[in-house]
């Protein structure tokens, strides 16, 4: 399967002060289409960092990214921001959404700001209705469960039809049972016709990063270790979380 994701010695440094941090350090990987993969590590691992330019919302200090075989850094910040906008669906902890708007006027935002006016409310009535939430679209996040705010954000992040999400611990603000739900709406999402939407996800739970068919772990700004499972694994992620993984493998 073709990759869609590819890196080579991505870096990233920070100036603090007199100090110069290193938040990524040479990362190498591929992510293929329609794969889900995890990303795991500490706090200060460099796993928001990497997030972060994959999303397009910063810029490497060295190295390449090539998304769908192009060379992001080779983009103009236009170029940058249209993928945002049309490739890219982002789903945050926080949820992000705007707490004056009802569920269905903050899944409309995207389309709005790309200057999208044709069906954008049918779309975004699609999109809540796909996460289950058909019933609660004049609602507004105050009026809704946490759980409920989460599938907002996530049907926020559908309704452009991006070929790639990126989530960035989307259980965090969440019970277990909640988020155990959730994960099963991703990957669900991730299985959806086709070679379905590539998910790339940043989590510290364990439990969480099961769900998914790989785990690149970091540390201190380097892939470290990296975890594979099985088709069957995969289809049962419940049974796998007592389970070891099929194929591990050492990144040097």
């Amino acid at each position: 399967m073709s990759a869609v994701i590819e890196t080579y010695d991505l870096s990233r440094e920070y100036q603090m002060g007199d100090q110069i941090v290193h938040a990524l350090r040479g990362v190498s990987f591929q992510v293929a289409l329609g794969e889900f993969v995890a990303l795991m590590g500490p706090s200060g691992s460099g796993k928001s960092t990497l997030m972060h330019l994959l999303g397009c919302l910063d810029s490497p200090s060295n190295g390449r990214y090539l998304l769908a075989s192009e060379d992001v850094g080779q983009f103009s910040q236009r170029q940058r921001a249209t993928i945002r906008n049309e490739q890219i669906g982002f789903v945050f902890q926080t949820f992000n959404l705007l707490p004056r708007l009802t569920a269905l006027a903050n899944v409309m935002l995207p389309l709005q700001y790309g200057g999208r006016q044709p069906e954008v409310r049918q779309r975004a009535e699609a999109a809540l209705a796909r996460v289950g939430l058909a019933d609660r679209m004049q609602h507004r996040p105050t009026e809704l469960s946490g759980g409920q705010r989460q599938r907002v954000a996530i049907a926020r992040a559908l309704v452009a039809d991006p070929a790639i999400i990126l989530a960035d611990e989307p259980t965090g603000n969440l019970d277990s049972q909640t988020g155990a739900d959730i994960m099963q709406l991703l990957g669900e999402l991730n299985s959806e016709g086709g070679n379905g939407r590539t998910i790339i996800l940043v989590t510290h739970d364990p439990q969480v990063a099961s769900h998914t068919q790989r785990i690149l772990h970091l540390h201190d700004g380097e892939i470290v270790r990296e975890e594979r499972f099985t088709t069957e694994d995969t289809e049962n992620a419940e049974g796998r979380k007592n389970s070891v993984p099929s194929v591990r493998s050492v990144v040097q």
